[in-house]
């Protein structure tokens, strides 16, 4: 087992269900690769070959790739496994790790403060106040724990009282957001020493948050004994706050590196009293108990907890384990998903039915009969007990980007939006709606593209594409010229009309000269868009995107992600014998062929194929 942080990497073996042994601390600096320093602590003990590893790490974990943003470690997780020689390797994140070790913890190992009784098999709640605020939970689930990951720190600090609104107005003078992890944790002892000798007109004295504590438990300094004092009232507070919100009536678990140091001063701290006073709510949260985390080496309880899920311990057996002792008795199609999903867990949690099908060799409704033989409901159920057996963790994220976000926040924030934004256009396509459109794309004699704006680049490369497929198009972004094309369009045209706004605009002209030219409109548009309820058929985009802060981006991509759907079933549709033959049928000359004209020969050379390009798929079309 191992606890990776940005400056030192502990590790440790676990002999016997419960007996953790051999700790050693190694500086990160010391090594190029994280395997080197694996390596390097397995070699200095004799005992049998490590074959199973579980690794908190102070990072994100997403994927196989980890690159730890306060070290320069960066390696695949997979990768890792394979070269150490190990059967499994789990990464989780530190904070999921330390929620896993509550229900493991020994009784002499928690402190309680203040009253309450823990309800059994009931949500708990963890805070963390450390170099950052960690905020998360444990969900009981079928005899088993599930870590709630989460990122509470962040949300916006608010006062109780005129002397913590007061360092709020400080604060504000350096950051348009303040978040609870500004003020509750390390930093943000410092930062609330700061503010008061501000607000009481002292000269500033930088103090580190080691030696704020150190003069406040002397009692010698009563700036820093206030300091220390509001800074455990704002953590009651935002204790409370996780209590009521997660119903976290199984207890909250205070961890990180600040609290446990305070000692017997934290139990008589503003803490206990401030998290009672919710006011309507005091009767509920007098009733949940608080306890101070004080084992020495939280986080490796919790992976091997972790582990033991894992590899089938504890009083569940996890779902990747459920699947390998049922595996012979599936049909050797369903055989082939468990094969899949074994050998490649992380990729199957990511990848949409249509790719899980075509990498186990199956058809997708074998992939969704698999699903509910594992007791799921459909895939995506499926994927989310996957996801907490595999990472330990259900994910919940908040992915608003923040004016004080740092550079690689905003990517990671841009980049998962953008998938998730993907992923449910691909989810809420209306399978008659799209087959229709590709139908009418393929059989229309002329299709005109009309948009504006990000909306107009978009129609602009629908176009194009569409034209090297040999299909007749053209594009207008200009009201004017596109009220005179629509003019001239007729029956059995398409116009294909993109917008992102709820509203006609500057397009009403242009729609009404559509319909009355007889030919059909298909909308690229928010579902209960003007544009929407005029159109014949609409492929729905739905993104809430505020133009007026951020540039349309989200939006523009989904409907290049439409346009690129509709480009390659066009391909295809042409390059298939089928299409030809219905192609040919358009033409008026299917009438005139032998009754056994079907696919091209070798003698005949395929017009479809030509216009879509020598591999079919239109990239080098006449």
């Amino acid at each position: 087992m191992a606890d990776v942080g940005g400056t030192n990497a502990r590790f440790a073996l676990e002999l016997a269900p419960g007996r953790i042994d051999a700790i050693q601390t190694l500086r990160g600096a010391d090594y190029k690769e994280f395997s080197d320093a694996v390596q390097a602590y397995l070699n200095g003990f004799g005992h049998a070959p490590v074959k199973h590893a579980a690794i908190a790490i102070a990072n994100p974990v997403q994927g196989d790739q980890i690159q730890m943003t306060n070290h320069d470690w960066a390696f695949s997780i997979e990768a890792t496994r394979k070269l150490l020689g190990l059967d499994t390797l789990l990464v989780v994140n530190d904070f999921t790790a330390l929620s896993m070790a509550l229900p493991h913890l020994e009784p002499n190992h928690c402190k309680q403060i203040g009253g309450g009784t823990a309800q059994a098999e009931s949500v708990i709640g963890l805070v963390g106040a450390g170099t950052g605020l960690g905020v998360g939970g444990l969900l009981p689930s079928e005899g088993k724990w599930i870590a709630l990951a989460s990122e509470g720190g962040h949300v916006a600090f608010s006062p109780f009282i005129e002397r913590e609104a007061k360092i709020l107005s400080y604060c504000w003078r350096e950051y348009e957001h303040v978040s609870a992890e500004r003020l509750i944790s390390g930093p943000g002892v410092e930062m609330i020493h700061r503010a008061l000798n501000d607000i009481d007109g002292r000269a500033a004295e930088e103090l580190p948050a080691a030696q704020i504590t150190e003069r406040a438990l002397e009692g010698k300094d009563a700036v820093c004994v206030e300091t220390l004092d509001i800074f455990c009232g704002m953590l009651g507070t935002l204790a409370a706050n996780v209590a009521v919100t997660l119903g976290a009536v199984g207890g909250i678990y205070i961890g990180g590196g600040v609290v446990p140091r305070l000692g017997e001063y934290f139990a008589r701290s503003p803490f206990r009293a401030r998290f009672e006073n919710k006011g309507r709510f005091r009767a509920y949260v007098e009733k949940i108990p608080t306890f101070v985390i004080t084992a020495p080496y939280p986080a490796f309880v919790g992976v091997a907890a972790i582990l033991s899920e894992r590899l089938g311990g504890g009083n569940a057996v996890p779902f990747l384990e459920r699947i390998r002792k049922v595996q012979s008795q599936f049909s050797p199609a369903e055989e082939r998903v468990a094969s899949l999903i074994l050998a490649h867990p992380r990729v199957v949690m990511n990848e949409p039915i249509s790719e899980i099908a075509r990498r186990a060799n199956v058809s997708q409704p074998t992939v969704i009969r698999f699903c509910r033989t594992m007791g799921c409901q459909g895939l995506a159920d499926f994927k989310l007990k996957l996801a907490s057996g595999v990472t330990g963790n259900v994910p919940v994220a908040h992915s608003q980007v923040q004016g004080d976000d740092a550079p690689l926040d905003v990517a990671a924030k841009v980049a998962d939006n953008t998938i998730a934004a993907m992923m449910q256009l691909r989810d809420n396509l209306n399978a008659d709606t799209l087959t229709q459109v590709v139908d009418l794309l393929h059989e229309a004699g002329r299709v005109e593209f009309y948009g504006f704006g990000n909306c107009g680049l978009v129609a602009q490369d629908a176009q194009q594409k569409l034209f090297r497929l040999g299909i007749p198009c053209s594009v207008a972004t200009d009201p004017q010229l596109q009220e005179v094309s629509a003019s001239m369009l007729k029956r059995g045209d398409v116009a294909v009309i993109i917008s992102n706004s709820s509203r006609l605009r500057h397009l009403a002209p242009t729609v009404e000269a559509v319909l009355a030219s007889g030919a059909t409109i298909v909308a690229l548009a928010p579902t209960n868009s003007q544009l929407a309820k005029r159109a014949h058929h609409t492929l729905a985009v739905e993104h809430d995107e505020d133009s007026l802060v951020h540039i349309p981006t989200m939006s523009r991509i989904l409907f290049l992600l439409l346009i690129d759907i509709l480009v390659v079933n066009l391909s295809l549709h042409r390059s298939s014998p089928i299409g030809e033959l219905r192609r040919q049928a358009k033409r008026g000359i299917l009438n005139h062929l032998p009754l056994d004209a079907g696919a091209p020969t070798q003698d005949e050379p395929d017009d479809a194929a030509d216009e879509a390009g020598p591999n079919g798929d239109g990239r080098a079309g006449k």
